[in-house]
C-alpha cells in the first residue's frame, strides 16, 4: 500500500512530537491503580519527614507497568534493579533524568538482595518496597523482611490461585518461566505477613500493598477478604485477565480439590514449588490478641480479653 510523501512526513512529525513529550508525563505508568493507591498510603502512614527512598526489584524497562517511576519523578530516591540486558539499558535512559534514581543490573536472589541494599546505603525503615521478579518472588522479599522493614510493599502475587491453598515457587537460580508458574498465593503472603510482622492492607488485582503491623491498623485484611475484593469480584478481571482461563476451575471447586487440579496442571514440575492448604490455626496470635475474628469487611478485628 503506497503511502503519499505527506503523510509519511506527518506520521514523522507526530512521531517525534510524542517523544518529545514523554519525560513530561508524571504519573500514570503503573498497570493498573497502584500508583493512586501508593500515593494513598503514603500519605496516610509516612510522615513528612520520612526517609523518600524506593527500592524497585524487577524494575522492567522502568516505565511499562511501572509503580515507582512516579515516585522518582516526584523526587524520591533510591534504585531500580534488572537482569534483562534490554530491558535495563532502557531503565537507565529513563533514569538518566532522574539525578537521584539508580539503574542496577542484577540477578536478584535470596542471597544478594540484602548485601545489594547495603551497598545502596539504604537505611532499614525505607520508604517503598517493590517486589516483581516472576519467579521466587517470594525468597526475595521474605529475605529483606529480615534485615529491612520498609514502610510500604507492593508485591506481585500469582493471582490465578486463590486463599486458603498455599503455593509458591521454590527458590531454583536457573528458574524459567512456564504458563502460569511463577510466585506465590495470596495465602503464602498471609503466612509471610504473620513471620514478619507485616499486614496485608489492599490488593489490585494482582499486586498486594503490605505495612508494618503497628502501622497498618484497621487497614490490615484477610487474605480472603482481599483477594475478593482485590481480584475475584472485580467485574472486569476475566477482560483483563483473559490468559488465566485455563485456572479459572480454581474458584469453583474446594481447596483440597484446587490442590489436586494445581499438582495434575503442573505435574511436570513436581519437586519445584510447594503447595498445601493454610492451616487457619498454624499462625497463633501474640498473647492478649487474638485476630481470629473476621469483621463483615473482612478487616481483622482484636478481640478483648
Amino acid at each position: 500500500m503506497k503511502v503519499s510523501r505527506t503523510k509519511r512526513l506527518l506520521r514523522h512529525v507526530g512521531y517525534q512530537f510524542r517523544r518529545g513529550t514523554l519525560p513530561l508525563k508524571e504519573s500514570g505508568f503503573s498497570s493498573f491503580d497502584e500508583e493512586q493507591i501508593l500515593n494513598r498510603y503514603i500519605a496516610e502512614l509516612l510522615p513528612a519527614e520520612h526517609s523518600r527512598t524506593v527500592v524497585d526489584i524487577g524494575a522492567g524497562d522502568g516505565r511499562t507497568g511501572s509503580n515507582t517511576l512516579a515516585l522518582f519523578k516526584s523526587g524520591w530516591k533510591g534504585v531500580g534493579v534488572e537482569w534483562d540486558a534490554r530491558k535495563v539499558r532502557k531503565l537507565a535512559r529513563v533514569y538518566e533524568q532522574l539525578p537521584e534514581a539508580f539503574a542496577c543490573r542484577l540477578r536478584v536472589t535470596p542471597d544478594n538482595v540484602v548485601p545489594l541494599l547495603e551497598a545502596y546505603g539504604v537505611e532499614r525503615n525505607f520508604g517503598v518496597l517493590s517486589v516483581d521478579i516472576d519467579s521466587y518472588d517470594y525468597w526475595v522479599l521474605d529475605a529483606v523482611l529480615t534485615r529491612y522493614r520498609p514502610q510500604l510493599v507492593v508485591t506481585e502475587i500469582n493471582e490465578k490461585i486463590p486463599p486458603p491453598i498455599e503455593f509458591r515457587v521454590k527458590y531454583d537460580p536457573e528458574f524459567q518461566s512456564r504458563e502460569h508458574f511463577y510466585g506465590y498465593s495470596i495465602a503464602c503472603l498471609e503466612e509471610l505477613c504473620a513471620l514478619r510482622g507485616y499486614a496485608l492492607i489492599d490488593l489490585e488485582y494482582n499486586n498486594a500493598f503490605l505495612a508494618p503491623k503497628e502501622l497498618a491498623g484497621e487497614r490490615a485484611l484477610t487474605a480472603a477478604a482481599a483477594y475478593r475484593r482485590g481480584y475475584l469480584e472485580r467485574p472486569d478481571r476475566r477482560e483483563k485477565f483473559h490468559r488465566n482461563q485455563n485456572m479459572e476451575a480454581l474458584h469453583a471447586v474446594g481447596p483440597e480439590e484446587g490442590v489436586r487440579f494445581i499438582r495434575q496442571f503442573f505435574s511436570k514440575l513436581a519437586g519445584k514449588y510447594e503447595l498445601s492448604v493454610a492451616d487457619a490455626t498454624k499462625d497463633a496470635p501474640a498473647q492478649g490478641e487474638d485476630y481470629s475474628a473476621e469483621a463483615p469487611d473482612g478487616r481483622l478485628q482484636t478481640a478483648p480479653r
